[in-house]
């Protein structure tokens, strides 16, 4: 008896330290937008004068574009989605249908710089299509700046987005009823309405909200094709408050402001979210779509061939510009390695530090869970399951404004540039990260965890031998994950980069403003291959793990 209560405490002990763990990773975040709130509110009570006189009609033309801009974004970019998703979904054995889903998810591991670079080659002044434009309208084609500018490159990010997410809530429509929908002889009108509709309609407010959601925080597309004042959104009034006009009162008004926009739009996402599970009855046929008419599979083939074509074209704009650059120079310039080391170094501290928060998060939660077996959950536990969604209320250029106010009166702020780099990046990796190590360590704890405690295996040697061998995969998703996130963040090192520390992005960023096009569509290209390769990885270890 004695043996089995030492045994029991041994596994107690483990517990504790994992609830240990999740108290330092909350700590962590917390300091992070904690630091960043106190430094808005101190600024905020030093000079509230200046504060509230910042809410002025600029403010409000400001505030106004920023949700005119998300809104016709989702718009152009959720309406046409389900046109593409029910044409790929009425044609589910073609060869190219997995090929063009894969296309469509590569603009989500694009840096938006580089997408934004892309789309300035093809619709730009000086862009491929300039000459085909021009002649058309009669005049000089002006290029892709402002809100049209913006609207191409919401698109081009959220329609294959929203396209990837609707197919997969019209994959959860039960095979009997495509069965029935057959027997009865329904074409594509009536299986449109009776069929698939339904599935769509519950399945948009949670993707309409999500692109909302991104277009409201997108900060690196309207710094870069926005194209001046009358095109300007709340993020980008921030950084221009720090970094230009150094207004500080006027960019705690403008943060607060954004803050409180989006805690609005995430709380009504969380109403809004869409059921896609589908019916929970087994299916008894396979999945079998009506065969489509020969004009509906020519309509659907030319949908799909637009589609496919806006989302390629400009990948393929920014492989062309970039092998047009000089990439051997650019190899070579001693300020290009220096960026591309930087930029290597940041993204793999802070893919570290995000899979070790991360999963200090997980284990907590889970021993939590196996502490209280029944009831209803402590405050403890709900933020270990979703402390890290918190980061999703504040964006990254909101962070970073106010660890700028903060630490302004502390010296040069630059030099604290790879600390923030690396803890605001790795923070707002961890709901990825979390996503790819949290099923994993519930199913083994499910197994082990029981074992483990009886034989008193914990700390070192359990994670070593247990959790190990089931969470590496796990693991190097996430952090494969995170590290491709953080190479292609522009956000905070817009804030608190200099000549000093550079990363690629901004390095890519100078080089635009100079007008070096050239040079930025090979910095583009190179930075795009590193994003890409790493996401390929992490997608490949994942479905490893799946296997």
């Amino acid at each position: 008896m004695a043996v089995g209560d030492e045994q029991m405490m041994h596994g107690r002990r483990a517990v504790d330290r994992r609830q240990t763990a999740g108290i330092v990773a909350l700590a962590a975040i917390a300091i992070l937008l904690g630091g960043a709130l106190l430094g808005l509110l101190a600024e905020a009570a030093s000079n509230w004068s200046g504060a509230i006189a910042a809410f002025d009609g600029y403010m409000a033309r400001i505030v106004r574009f920023t949700l005119w801009q998300a809104v016709l974004s989702t718009i152009l970019s959720v309406v046409p989605a389900m046109l593409v998703a029910r044409a790929l979904s009425r044609h589910p054995d073609f060869p190219g249908r997995s090929l063009i889903l894969r296309m469509f998810a590569v603009p989500l591991a694009l840096p938006a710089i580089v997408a934004a670079l892309g789309i300035l080659a093809l619709y730009g002044r000086a862009g491929y299509f300039a000459g085909i434009f021009s002649a058309l309208s009669g005049e000089t084609w002006p290029g892709a700046y402002g809100l049209s500018g913006i609207l191409v490159a919401h698109v081009f990010f959220n329609l294959p987005l929203a396209t990837r997410l609707f197919v997969e809530a019209l994959d959860t429509v039960p095979a009997d009823q495509w069965r029935l929908a057959s027997q009865l002889g329904m074409r594509a009108g009536p299986s449109f309405r009776f069929v698939e509709w339904p599935v769509m309609r519950a399945a948009m407010p949670g993707i309409a909200g999500l692109v909302f959601m991104l277009c409201i925080t997108s900060f690196t597309i309207v710094l870069t094709l926005g194209g001046g004042p009358q095109a300007t959104t709340l993020e980008v009034a921030i950084y221009q408050a720090l970094r230009f006009d150094f207004d500080p009162a006027r960019a705690v008004a403008l943060t607060l402001l954004q803050i409180l926009l989006t805690a609005i739009v995430v709380a009504v996402l969380a109403k809004l979210g869409a059921n896609v599970t589908g019916d929970a009855n087994l299916s008894v046929a396979s999945r079998r779509t009506r065969e489509a008419t020969r004009v509906e599979t020519i309509l659907n083939g030319l949908v799909i061939a637009l589609a496919l074509l806006f989302v390629a074209g400009p990948m393929l704009a920014t492989v062309f510009a970039g092998l047009d650059a000089d990439l051997g120079r650019l190899a070579g310039e001693s300020t290009v390695l220096r960026a591309t080391a930087t930029s290597l170094v940041l993204a793999i501290l802070s893919a570290l530090l995000s899979v070790c928060l991360s999963l200090s998060l997980v284990m907590a939660r889970r021993a939590l869970e196996l502490e209280r077996r029944t009831g209803s959950r402590s405050l403890f536990e709900r933020l270990a399951d979703t402390g890290a969604g918190f980061v999703l209320v504040v964006p990254p250029i909101v962070i970073g404004a106010g660890w700028f106010i903060l630490l302004r009166h502390t010296g040069n702020v630059f030099l604290l540039a790879p600390v923030m780099v690396v803890a605001v990046n790795a923070v707002m990796a961890m709901p990825f990260a979390i996503r790819a190590i949290r099923p994993a360590y519930d199913a083994a704890s499910e197994r082990h965890e029981r074992l483990c405690a009886l034989l008193g295996i914990g700390g070192r040697d359990r994670f070593r031998l247990v959790d190990w061998p089931v969470l590496r995969r796990p693991l190097f998703t996430g952090f494969a994950f995170a590290m491709a996130l953080s190479l292609g963040d522009l956000g905070v090192i817009a804030l608190f980069g200099s000549d000093a520390v550079q990363t690629l992005p901004y390095l890519l960023l100078a080089r635009m403003g100079s007008y070096r096009t050239e040079d930025a569509a090979g910095l583009a290209l190179l930075l795009g291959l590193l994003c890409l390769a790493l996401i390929t990885l992490a997608d490949w270890l994942g479905k490893r793990a799946d296997d």
